[in-house]
């Protein structure tokens, strides 16, 4: 049976000595969840955009990368999906870890995912 863990790409990110825990995680776990669900991410945003700003493909890329930075911190449940779709592949032992420090995991989890919304915009 393929679990949770086998879908993820392994990334070459070290684990430093001086880490922190929170970062040990945000780069073990949450970088190829992030990873893996990139694609979906993506699709998602766009039929969002789309659906918000009729105008959304004729923007330049640096309007599309604000109406990206503004929806996904103003949105309430347009974030919360994207959470949600990185939690939903956590194992139990990586949810306890998440549950503990939850505000920071999230913060963290919708930063990654503007910066790779941003990197698909066309400068």
């Amino acid at each position: 049976m393929i679990t949770k863990l086998d879908l993820r790409e392994t990334l070459d990110i070290p684990v430093l000595e001086n880490s922190t825990e929170v970062e040990n995680f945000q780069n073990q776990t949450l970088r190829p969840i992030l990873k893996l669900q990139n694609d979906h991410f993506v699709t998602l945003f766009e039929s969002y955009a789309k659906r918000q700003k009729s105008d959304y493909d004729t923007l330049s890329g640096a309007k599309k990368r604000t109406f990206i930075e503004i929806s996904l911190q103003k949105d309430m449940v347009l974030k919360n999906t994207f959470i949600g779709m990185t939690i939903g592949l956590f194992t139990s032992e990586e949810l306890a870890v998440y549950a503990a420090q939850h505000k920071d995991y999230n913060r963290r989890i919708v930063t990654m995912i503007i910066e790779r919304l941003k990197s698909h915009t066309q400068s």
